[in-house]
């Protein structure tokens, strides 16, 4: 099984037609329907289903795809460590993320030391994102807290207090920190389900005993904050997350008993590729400088 037949398969397989997959891989279209019928007769198999011009794969097609992906990317680690004798000159860097705040620091910090590898940011849920790590459709993952995942890597990479904002004219905006206890049947404004802060404060009230008053679910941190200023609610957020805003005043929980985490993950099989390890080496010195 060569190489290129390959390639000619996973491009058919991306771009749906014989013709943009030809034009993707700079080839004439007879060459690359040549390769993928080669590969089909060679073990007798049918790859793809012919709709017209589209095409779609079989059942053995999409079986085969997660296997053909794996193989193009040890081929790029190999030719990318063949090719460049060692130093990142060349390749592509695909990040997937449930947040901005974190991903951002990294791949500008990447960018500057590896300006020459293209990264990119692809934001979604923590199960969207473990799906594009599998699919190999994103390389590295950034996750709010840990998570239980056979088969995927983990590295810690920081972790932040939880703290209240409050209105500037509400009774917590002149203290810099209350007690846990102080949120007893106090309007407190929710996250989405799923969400890391959401799931953070909800254990610590648990832990305590404490039952606020639970105000309204807004699922984004712009609504959660002009909910806030507008008197409807008390909101919490991550501290490194916190926008200074004058309509507002941040709150410390004593003690910090909320928290949230951040966690690098990849697929354990591709933890020490060349290309991978050199993004958690950034991450890495970002975190030791950070004192995270």
């Amino acid at each position: 099984m060569s190489a290129a037949k390959l390639r000619a398969f996973l491009a058919v397989a991306q771009y749906g037609t014989f013709s943009a997959a030809a034009r993707a891989l700079g080839m004439s279209q007879p060459t690359l329907t040549t390769q993928v019928q080669g590969l089909e007769r060679r073990y007798n198999v049918e790859l793809f289903h012919r709709r017209g011009h589209r095409v779609e794969l079989t059942a053995i097609g999409a079986r085969l795809l997660p296997l053909a992906r794996q193989l193009g990317e040890l081929e790029a680690d190999a030719y990318s460590l063949l090719h460049d004798s060692g130093e990142l000159n060349a390749g592509q860097l695909r990040l997937g993320a449930v947040g901005p705040f974190h991903v951002i620091e990294m791949a500008d910090a990447y960018h500057r030391r590896y300006p020459r590898i293209d990264v990119s940011i692809r934001m979604g849920n923590s199960t969207s994102v473990f799906k594009d790590l599998e699919d190999y459709t994103v390389d590295i993952g950034v996750l709010a807290r840990f998570h239980d995942a056979p088969g995927f890597s983990a590295m810690p990479y920081a972790r932040h207090a939880v703290i209240l904002f409050v209105p500037v004219g509400h009774a917590f905006a002149g203290h810099a920190s209350v007690p846990l206890e102080a949120l007893q049947g106090q309007p407190l404004l929710r996250r989405e389900s799923g969400s890391s802060t959401r799931r953070a404060v909800e254990e610590a009230l648990a832990r305590q005993g404490v039952v606020p008053d639970n105000a309204m679910e807004i699922g984004s941190r712009e609504a959660l904050r002009e909910a806030v200023a507008r008197g409807m609610g008390i909101g919490a957020v991550s501290e490194a997350e916190f926008v200074p805003d004058p309509r507002f005043v941040p709150v410390r929980i004593e003690g910090d008993p909320a928290f949230t985490e951040t966690y690098l993950y990849c697929l354990e099989e591709r933890r020490h590729s060349r290309m991978l390890e050199s993004f958690f080496d950034v991450a890495l010195s970002l975190r030791k400088a950070g004192g995270g």
